[in-house]
C-alpha cells in the first residue's frame, strides 16, 4: 500500500487574455544542479509569452530575473508560476511581491494553487486573508517580545549593552580626573578607550 508512488497531474489550459496583454512565466530553482524544464514546459503550455528562469534561493529577495520581470509588467499583464513557493518562501515576501504586481495593475496566478488567481474576486479575497494573517503574526511576535522584556526586567536582568565600567570604577575615574590625570592615562588604567572615559566624564559634568 505504501510502496506505490502517486503522481500529481496538473491540468493546464491556456489563459485567455486580451491580445495586448502579456503572460509572463516565472521559474525558480535553488541551485544550478536542479532542472526547471518541467516548470518551463507547464508554463509554455499555459500560453506564456516569455518565461524568466531564476537560479536563486527563494529566501533571497534580491533576484535579478524577478526584478527584471516586475519592471516589464504593464497594466493587464499576468505573472504565472507553477507553485507559489517558486515565487517566494515567506508570506511577508509573497505579500510584498503581490502588492507590487497589483500596483502595476497586473495579476498573479499559480497553476498548482488554483485559489491564487488575482484576476478573480476569490483570488483577491485569498490575498486579503493572507494580509490579515501576516498582520496577526506580527502582532503576536510584538506582544511576545514585550512580554519577554518585561519578564527579564522583573528578574533583574540588565537589557541592552553591558557598561564598560561598574559604578565603583566610574566613581574612581571621576576622582582621578579631578586629581588632574589625563583622559589617556585614565583609559590605560581601566583598559578602555579614551572615548569611553570622555563619555563618563561628560555625564558627570567634570572638566
Amino acid at each position: 500500500m505504501f510502496g506505490k508512488r502517486t503522481r500529481i497531474h496538473i491540468s493546464v489550459a491556456p489563459l485567455l487574455l486580451d491580445p495586448m496583454n502579456k503572460i509572463y512565466g516565472y521559474s525558480r530553482v535553488s541551485t544550478s544542479k536542479q532542472l526547471s524544464d518541467s516548470q518551463i514546459a507547464l508554463l509554455n503550455r499555459a500560453g506564456c509569452d516569455e518565461t524568466f528562469v531564476e537560479v536563486q534561493s527563494g529566501a533571497n529577495r534580491k533576484r535579478p530575473k524577478l526584478e527584471k520581470l516586475l519592471g516589464k509588467l504593464r497594466e493587464g499583464d499576468t505573472i504565472l508560476v507553477v507553485k507559489l513557493d517558486r515565487l517566494s518562501r515567506s508570506l511577508q515576501d509573497l505579500l510584498s511581491i503581490s502588492r507590487e504586481i497589483e500596483e502595476k495593475g497586473a495579476h498573479l496566478r499559480s497553476l498548482q494553487d488554483p485559489l491564487i488567481d488575482t484576476t478573480s474576486p476569490n483570488g483577491k479575497l485569498i490575498f486579503g486573508i493572507f494580509a490579515v494573517i501576516a498582520e496577526y503574526e506580527r502582532d503576536i511576535i510584538r506582544v511576545r517580545t514585550l512580554d519577554g522584556l518585561a519578564a527579564a526586567r522583573a528578574r533583574g536582568q540588565h537589557l541592552g549593552r553591558q557598561e564598560a565600567l561598574n559604578q565603583e570604577q566610574k566613581d574612581k575615574l571621576i576622582k582621578l580626573r579631578c586629581s588632574g590625570q589625563s583622559l589617556r592615562e585614565i583609559a590605560q588604567t581601566f583598559g578602555v578607550s579614551k572615548t569611553t572615559i570622555q563619555c563618563y566624564v561628560r555625564l558627570a559634568d567634570v572638566p
